[in-house]
């Protein structure tokens, strides 16, 4: 007969920056399920991250499932934090680098309207 365990743990882990990652791992709980919510399936985000084992990989996608508010809030949190340095540091730029930046937004956006067309 197979036990079954009340909980199990789920092998995420704060660094001392406050990002959460994947338990041994330099692999962020953001970038796990940014990929799944791709549509990535779980042997797919194994091969690019072998580090992290499948069973940990499923782990991880059953609690952002059973948690999906929290997460997608805390990604949320780190999107808007990475936007706001981007910002700051966007604000510092040359005239130079800021019409250089321009220019591949505006490559990147028509390469986008390609691709749906």
């Amino acid at each position: 007969m197979i036990t079954i365990p009340v909980a199990m743990n789920v092998p995420l882990q704060n660094d001392d920056d406050g990002i959460i990652r994947i338990s041994n791992t330099r692999v962020t709980l953001h970038t796990l399920i940014s990929t799944y919510r791709l549509g990535e399936s779980p042997e797919a985000i194994h091969e690019g991250f072998p580090t992290i084992s499948l069973a940990d990989i499923y782990a991880i996608i059953a609690y952002y499932l059973a948690n999906r508010e929290v997460v997608d809030a805390y990604i949320q949190q780190v999107n808007d934090e990475a936007e706001q340095i981007r910002q700051e540091w966007e604000a510092r730029y040359t005239p130079m680098q800021k019409a250089r930046t321009e220019h591949f937004r505006k490559l990147l956006a028509q390469k986008r309207k390609e691709q749906d067309s």
